[in-house]
């Protein structure tokens, strides 16, 4: 089977069933958000060749589906202008001089929380969404390396491969990479406005100094 039957099938499953507490991305406005995929993201960014892989934490929350039909968001499976998405087509350019398109994007929890996006989903509620959902797709792309964006999405990779957590972003850059097979995964601050201006607290840029060092890795790594 290829990579793209391997990944529909775990589309299929995402879209088969739902955990309890949260709702699935079809359930929303007759289906306009449902996708192919385990996330909507991959619309923009489905190189399943890509050296480079992106998990950010989950794709939107009950809140906003509920609202207006987005139907950019719709079209891209992103939302063009929010800030968090602005930024990592911008670090991806900066630092790697990859597109969207060039990569392979996905969210690793992949339902529908309640509430806001601001809402926070339980570490056992990640950790179960990476053995089954996230793990799953690190297998079928095997990029040389993976942007877990998040404190949260790091340490649910991390919990799931290695039995363990860190306490801050600083620690997972810090310990950055560990290896599932042989995509080696990085520990990087949250794209949003909030993760950014935390990492690089003290006007110290430390995001890009961070993202550097990954291209450096990536270019060995080749």
């Amino acid at each position: 089977m290829d990579k793209n039957m391997k990944l529909f099938d775990l589309a299929k499953k995402r879209q088969s069933f739902c955990w309890d507490g949260y709702k699935n991305i079809g359930d929303y406005h007759d289906g306009i958000y449902e996708c192919d995929f385990v996330s909507p993201y991959t619309k923009s960014a489905n190189n399943v060749e890509a050296k480079v892989m992106v998990f950010l934490q989950d794709w939107s929350s009950d809140d906003f589906l509920r609202g207006n039909i987005d139907k950019e968001t719709v079209r891209l499976g992103y939302t063009p202008d929010r800030y968090t998405n602005k930024n990592l087509i911008d670090l991806l350019h900066n630092h790697f001089s990859l597109k969207l398109s060039d990569v392979y994007v996905t969210n690793l929890f992949p339902f529908i929380k309640p509430g806001s996006m601001k809402e926070f989903i339980p570490v056992r509620d990640m950790v179960r969404a990476a053995k089954e959902f996230g793990l799953p797709q690190i297998e079928i792309i095997a990029p040389k390396i993976i942007i877990a964006l998040g404190l949260s999405t790091f340490n649910a990779l991390y919990k799931t491969c290695e039995a363990k957590m860190v306490k801050n972003i600083n620690d997972g850059v810090k310990l950055s990479p560990f290896y599932y097979y042989n995509s080696a995964i990085f520990c990087q601050a949250h794209t949003g406005m909030q993760g950014k201006n935390t990492r690089n607290k003290g006007g110290v840029n430390r995001v890009s100094t961070d993202w550097d060092e990954m291209a450096k890795f990536l270019l060995k790594a080749l």
